[in-house]
Order: structure tokens, then C-alpha cells, then sequence
């Protein structure tokens, strides 16, 4: 059976929450200085905080990882592939004074390989793995349920590639239909069905 899916997002990015009880896995993070904002989706979405055990951020920008920080302060691990390590402390260089960030520290962190994932995936009671899908920054990755269901981020769709993305891009879609991905969950924009 399906996790459920809920999306507690605002500010125009999609926040997705999988599972339920107290293994909670929030997909993608939120923007700096708006734990209230997204504390309030929680709790509109029925949703305590306690359950919230895991965050994966698809890539760090900052609409996507802006509250790492102060979510592990509020008792979420957070889950970072090997690929992504080195996007962290970047992230630094976009934020100004007035988007409140606070830098994300190692502490804690949850580091992998993408082959262990489905490892602990299976922990929270999801049966998936997470992918990397390089296109729209070289760290994003998706998580892919075996349902079919993949939460993107930002990769982008075909058609709306730059020139410059558009073989990544196209490599990583290959890999999620080769996959099994058949619903798309984007960052931004509604659910959709992925055309073979």
C-alpha cells in the first residue's frame, strides 16, 4: 500500500510529507527564517512535529534547504548522499542578512551512498531509493517509491531544459522512467503523470 502523501508546502514550493505516525520523511525543506510557515502547514495538515524523524532536501538552494538547520534543531535528521556534501557550505554564498539563515552544520547529518538508501527508506516503512538525478544543479537527487511515485525537486521537464541542462536532464529522466517513475511530485507546479 501507498504511503500517504501530503504536501505542506507554501510560498509556491511544494513541501512533500510522506508516511505516517512517528517516521515521518519531509521531502524537500523549506526557505530560511519561515519555521512558523512551515510549522503552521504541519499543523494544518495534521502533522506534529515530533514525527517529523527525517528530511531529505532534493538539492541546497535555498527554497529547498533553507530550514535544514533549524529542523534538525527541532529533532529531524537530516539525510545528505555523498554527492550533495560538498553543495552544502555553497549554499552560504546566496543567502543575504535579511533571508535569516542559519548555516547548516555536519552535526548529525545523515550521510550515503544512493545504493544505501532503500535501507532506510525501509526503516520509516517506505519502499524506495533515492536517485540521483543531476540536470537542474549537479547535487539534486529524487526519491522514487516503488509505487511509481518520484519527488523531483527541480528537474526540470524536457521542454523547459536549457540547452546547457538538457543532456543531464534527459539522463536523469531516462533513469527515473527506467525505474519505474510514473507520478511526478515536483517542487513546484501540480502532480503529474510521466508520459513514457
Amino acid at each position: 500500500m501507498p504511503p500517504p502523501i501530503v504536501n505542506v508546502g507554501y510560498r509556491s514550493t511544494n513541501y512533500w510529507m510522506l508516511g505516517a505516525g512517528p517516521n515521518r520523511l519531509l521531502v524537500d525543506l523549506g526557505w530560511p527564517g519561515t519555521l512558523g510557515k512551515m510549522k503552521a502547514a504541519w499543523q494544518r495538515a495534521g502533522v506534529p512535529a515530533g514525527e517529523v524523524r527525517y528530511g531529505l532536501a532534493t538539492h541546497y538552494h535555498m527554497d529547498h534547504a533553507g530550514l535544514a538547520e533549524e529542523l534538525k534543531r527541532e529533532g529531524m535528521r537530516l539525510i545528505v548522499l555523498e554527492q550533495q556534501v560538498a553543495a552544502i557550505p555553497a549554499m552560504r554564498a546566496h543567502m543575504k542578512p535579511g533571508d535569516h539563515y542559519i548555516e547548516i552544520t555536519s552535526d548529525g547529518n545523515l550521510v550515503m551512498a544512493a545504493a544505501e538508501s532503500r535501507r532506510l527508506l525501509a526503516e520509516l516503512g517506505l519502499s524506495g531509493e533515492i536517485v540521483p538525478t543531476p540536470g537542474h544543479s549537479d547535487d539534486s537527487v529524487s526519491l522514487l517509491l516503488d509505487d511509481g511515485s518520484v519527488f523531483t525537486g527541480d528537474l526540470p521537464p524536457l521542454g523547459l531544459a536549457t540547452e546547457e541542462e538538457l543532456p543531464a536532464v534527459t539522463a536523469s529522466w531516462d533513469r527515473l522512467r527506467g525505474l519505474g517513475a510514473r507520478w511526478i511530485y515536483p517542487a513546484h507546479g501540480p502532480q503529474r503523470s510521466l508520459m513514457a
